[in-house]
């Protein structure tokens, strides 16, 4: 039908094809079925899932129960993709044989998979014969466009392997920036969120993991929550959830429980700014410790000062030991680390009551404010204005 086309129209045919499966995946299997943000018009929904079926051959319980246990072991043994624990060339290379491995697990499809679609459908047509949708896409792209169509065909079925299993899972926790100091290693690849409908901004989502709109910064873009916007604006979508915004009272001297509820809620961008305050007394001190004490000089410092900001938890015994030897011949460091993990302690008290947890975070506050270091004296009353 449209095999006498200039070779730019096939270009543009693939990248099409390609991005609604992007598009579908990111709508319909994360924040759809996944996380739940959204709510899909029955129409929507069955759209999106009748395309992966062509495209992907993807069955929705399988990627939705391995998405939820990634988040539940996120960075640990139990991870069905970390690069941290697998390594970045595995996860990049094989991400899709992660995929299927984990598919295999009975066990994680019926603890992480529950509250997916299960109508007569789902049971006789997607799951039952997956594969066959895959070979449907193919006979349509070659009636569509002759021979070349075969070679549409291969990229549709590489894009989600290469760009999803591959990227995502790998570089997302592997290269890039962060807005949040989440306790993973996720990282946002890129500030524009286009090429993969948004999942770009994959420290963003693991820093606020029910959110419909994955983008933060003003100069952040998300591509899918603008078609989620434009679904909700026809009625085919409904919003539940997205991230918090932060608001700052001025006036504010003490910690109420205003306070502690806007700290716990913006606990990762509470941590981000406390690493970006201390970022210059961290970089002064150490090299500081490099003119007072060249024996240091057996130490990765810059490794040191990695690990000043990542949490405790991600850090092997040796890697604990090294830094505890820096921080213990530094006053400041000692003091500044000290406190970034007294307040991590603070919401992680689940047993501890709203009223002890307000007079802790005070308690925190007035010794950061006490601790000589204008820094941590600043970020103290910027965090009292939380409200």
């Amino acid at each position: 039908m449209f095999s006498n086309l200039p070779w730019w129209c096939y270009v543009l045919a693939a990248l099409s094809l390609t991005h609604i499966t992007i598009a579908s995946v990111t709508i319909y299997l994360h924040r759809h079925q996944a996380h739940m943000a959204i709510d899909l018009h029955p129409f929507a929904s069955h759209f999106f899932r009748f395309w992966l079926w062509l495209t992907t051959g993807t069955v929705t319980k399988e990627w939705a129960a391995i998405h939820r246990k990634h988040h539940a072991k996120c960075e640990t043994a139990d991870d069905p993709h970390s690069p941290i624990i697998l390594g970045i060339k595995k996860v990049l290379l094989e991400g899709a044989e992660l995929y299927r491995k984990e598919a295999r697990n009975l066990e994680t499809l019926e603890k992480y998979g529950r509250g997916t679609p299960d109508d007569w459908i789902e049971r006789n047509v997607y799951s039952k014969h997956s594969g066959k949708g895959i070979l449907l896409m193919l006979l349509i792209d070659v009636l569509l466009f002759g021979p070349i169509g075969i070679t549409i065909w291969s990229v549709q079925m590489m894009w989600i392997p290469i760009m999803a299993a591959g990227i995502i899972n790998g570089a997302g926790h592997y290269w890039g920036y962060r807005n949040f100091q989440s306790a993973d290693a996720s990282t946002n690849i890129v500030p524009w969120g286009i090429l993969i409908g948004g999942e770009e901004l994959h420290n963003n989502h693991h820093a606020h993991i029910g959110s419909a709109k994955l983008s933060n910064k003003w100069y952040e873009f998300d591509i899918g929550w603008m078609y989620i916007r434009s679904m909700a604006a026809l009625g085919l979508a409904k919003i539940k959830r997205v991230a918090p915004k932060l608001r700052l009272d001025t006036a504010k001297t003490v910690c109420d429980i205003e306070t502690l509820h806007a700290v716990m809620a913006h606990r990762y961008e509470v941590m981000a700014k406390y690493a970006t305050s201390l970022k210059k007394t961290y970089r002064e001190e150490i090299a500081q410790l490099k003119l007072r004490m060249p024996g240091l000089g057996k130490v990765d410092l810059k490794r040191v000062k990695h690990w000043l900001y990542v949490d405790a938890t991600v850090l092997s015994e040796q890697e604990k030991l090294k830094l505890g030897l820096v921080i213990q011949t530094s006053q400041k460091l000692n003091i500044a680390y000290t406190l970034r993990e007294d307040l991590i302690a603070i919401w992680q008290r689940s047993s501890a009551t709203k009223e002890q947890m307000v007079k802790d975070l005070e308690d925190w506050c007035r010794r950061a404010e006490a601790s000589g270091i204008l820094a941590l004296q600043q970020f103290s009353r910027r965090l009292r204005y939380y409200a």
